[in-house]
């Protein structure tokens, strides 16, 4: 008996090591694939402040940005626009998640006071997160708006029949997001959806960051595309605060 409960333990062990090698495998891959800031975003940050899961940048009373980076790409990379957005008084809340993947904690915006009013959104599956988290009508008191930058809303995200206005803005350049599925998916979007387009820019330069596998070279340098999101972030925030 002794040695058949032994050999059960010896397999156990064995099982048990070879899971924690496999997840440890997992985790170093995802980690090599990471993208970090570009320098000028490590500047932007420096004005920031940290709070629990969160890059927070001071604004006045205004409602709160709370945004979702793109998979794999660290929050920092966001800061130049989410920057100039602060300085024009709305308050910028970069989510952190772990492994730098939305998917594995949708629900993040809870953990940040939104009652002064808010709008959430986000940059690739970043977008598609934060457009889910919109969707769910507990969330929505004191939800003011959903931006999508080189993302979409899908099924479990749907804003078509909540009312809730959206702003949805796209790169010309973009090489990484699949032009079908944008399309395919804008049946999930308002019908008075504001749809705007950089032209000549990518998918990495809604942040500033390595530039990522698969996008096309932009047309625009990145602080002209970063300027481009801050403009057209700032724009839609204003229509909203008149009305």
């Amino acid at each position: 008996m002794r040695n058949n409960m032994s050999e059960k333990s010896r397999k156990r062990l064995t099982i048990g090591g070879l899971i924690f090698a496999i997840v440890c495998l997992i985790l170093l891959s995802l980690k090599n694939q990471v993208y970090y800031p570009e320098m000028p975003a490590r500047d932007a940050v420096k004005s920031a402040k940290a709070k629990k899961n969160f890059t927070y940048f001071e604004g006045s009373k205004k409602p709160l940005v709370i945004f979702y980076p793109g998979a794999l790409v660290e929050p920092e990379s966001y800061g130049v626009w989410a920057k100039k957005v602060s300085e024009n008084g709305y308050p910028v809340a970069i989510a952190h998640f772990p492994l730098d993947y939305a998917l594995l904690s949708v629900n993040r915006a809870d953990q940040i006071d939104k009652k002064g009013g808010y709008v959430i959104g986000g940059h690739s599956l970043g977008g598609v997160c934060a457009a889910r988290y919109a969707a769910e009508r507990k969330h929505q008191k004191n939800l003011k708006g959903v931006f999508l930058m080189a993302s979409y809303a899908d099924e479990k995200g749907d804003l078509s029949k909540t009312g809730i206005p959206v702003l949805q803005i796209t790169a010309s350049r973009d090489g990484v997001i699949r032009k079908e599925r944008l399309k395919e998916n804008n049946r999930f979007l308002p019908g008075n959806a504001v749809k705007e387009v950089i032209q000549g820019g990518n998918h990495s330069g809604f942040g500033a960051y390595t530039t990522q596998k698969g996008d096309n070279k932009a047309k625009i340098s990145t602080q002209q595309q970063q300027e481009k999101v801050a403009e057209i972030m700032i724009r839609w925030l204003d229509s909203l605060d008149k009305k």
